[in-house]
């Protein structure tokens, strides 16, 4: 099978610069790779082949014709069903919409089509990305790769099996409660979480009308084959609101280091709060050693919180965020009322000086994305009445997004990055979080982190 697939956006985009390779041909390596891999695994559900050749072809003109070219010119990429995507079917994973074709782009897709990317698919999603699953009930389940008995993650789940399959060149994906960065460690590939409101979130489907205002927690990300290609799709996608543009630009401070010689880490692998299991520690306890040979200063140092006292912020507060989604009763059970939410922002202020206070002695903190590696499919329990077995032992599903709400909640930037297999060959990634707005720290610590682990591995079904 063609391996220009798996090629990382860096490396293609070279390609495409070299003319080593046209649009034309790289959209029909990913259509003919979707066509070969795609039914054993359900990551893409929407085509947009037609439009998308004639993009690819006016594309390649271009360039022949020595025009101006933006930094994704002529690079095929799919999006996360859940992201309005004008002139594409877009669903949000919901029966509601599933007709809804947008008129307009969501400002992330349309900057990711003015640096001239070409959107030629989107990829599945549970219902109203509110999962750790992927599966709804217009397009059914996807498959990890690396064990189709199991779950890639959720909500970003069709977009992580499409990067590690070779299916698109990159993605773009959203994540409130970990839905870039479940699927990302449990598929292997490089997912990045920005600190919240460095990209545009609207355009989100999670109720039918939405997509017209902001989200609390949530935020849009990329996931790619490499820590460059994250660094490179943040540049392109990082901005205010549209209404804000006239006035408001983001530039993003660069990283405070860019290799790990001198880099204050600091390791929060394991808490009472939230155990992980050993299969997955086991990969993570590794790291200590190998950043420690690289030169970096290793502590076990954590900020002044537990992980206990952030999800009992955080919690009340991302069901308040995801209850237009939600049906009754959970909505008014979970989400509580607008005077609870500013009590509540006001201890997250609290949760999000201390964090500050870690930082101005730490560049970056890794800690586990889930206690787990991916797990069996399980869509007859409802979410909340999920178990996982951490250690032997049944564990509330979802509980174990301690982790992943222990960030999302402080509105800071993590970066996952693969860092090693569990005994049974599964993927284990790790979060790489940093201070707010050090989206570059992260990123650029995970490039040298994924250079030790080993980094993006193609999955067997996708060689």
């Amino acid at each position: 099978m063609n391996e220009l697939g798996l090629m990382t956006t860096c490396e293609l985009l070279g390609a495409l610069d070299r003319r080593d390779v046209s649009s034309a041909e790289l959209l029909d390596v990913y259509l003919d790779r979707i066509a070969a891999l795609d039914p054993a695994l359900n990551a893409v559900v929407t085509l947009d082949e037609e439009r998308a050749r004639e993009a690819a072809r006016a594309a390649d003109a271009t360039r022949i014709a020595g025009g101006p070219l933006g930094r994704l010119h002529g690079l095929p990429m799919t999006v996360k069903d859940a992201i309005e995507t004008a002139g594409i079917r877009s669903t949000g994973g919901a029966v509601e919409l599933a007709d809804h074709v947008p008129v307009a782009d969501a400002p992330a897709v349309g900057r990711l089509r003015h640096a001239g990317a070409i959107v030629f698919g989107k990829t599945n999603l549970p219902r109203w990305s509110g999962d750790l699953q992927t599966y709804n009930e217009l397009f059914g389940p996807t498959q990890n790769p690396w064990d189709l008995d199991r779950t890639p993650g959720g909500s970003s789940g069709g977009a992580a099996v499409a990067v590690a399959c070779g299916l698109t060149a990159c993605e773009l994906g959203t994540d409130i409660g970990g839905s870039v960065r479940v699927p990302s460690a449990w598929c292997g590939v490089f997912g990045h979480k920005p600190s919240f409101g460095v990209v545009a979130q609207r355009g989100y489907l999670d109720h039918v009308g939405g997509g017209v205002t902001d989200a609390d927690i949530n935020v849009f990300g990329p996931i790619a084959r490499s820590a460059d290609d994250l660094d490179l799709l943040l540049s392109v996608l990082a901005g205010p609101a549209p209404e804000l543009e006239a006035a408001w630009s983001i530039q993003l401070p660069p990283a405070r280091s860019s290799t790990l010689a001198g880099a204050r880490v600091g390791l929060w692998l394991d808490d009472t709060d939230c155990p992980v299991d050993r299969a997955t520690g086991d990969v993570l306890s590794r790291l200590g050693d190998l950043l420690s040979a690289a030169g970096a200063r290793v502590s076990e140092d954590r900020p002044s919180i537990g992980l206990r006292q952030s999800f009992e912020v955080y919690l009340p507060l991302v069901s308040s965020a995801a209850s237009v989604s939600l049906g009754e009763p959970e909505a008014s059970e979970r989400a509580g009322n607008h005077r609870r939410w500013l009590e509540l922002d006001e201890r997250r202020a609290g949760l999000r000086a201390a964090w500050a206070s870690y930082f101005e002695s730490h560049d970056a903190l890794l800690c586990p994305v889930l206690p787990t590696a991916a797990v069996p499919h399980d869509r007859d329990t409802p979410l909340f009445e999920r178990t996982v077995l951490v250690n032997g032992r049944p564990v509330p599903l979802f509980e174990t997004i301690l982790w992943t709400g222990l960030v999302g909640v402080a509105y800071l930037p993590s970066t996952v990055v693969p860092a090693g297999f569990t005994d049974g060959g599964l993927p284990v990634g790790v979060q790489v979080v940093g201070p707010f707005l050090g989206d570059r720290t992260t990123i650029a610590l995970a490039r040298e982190i994924g250079r030790l682990t080993g980094g993006y591995q193609v999955p067997p079904l996708a060689r």
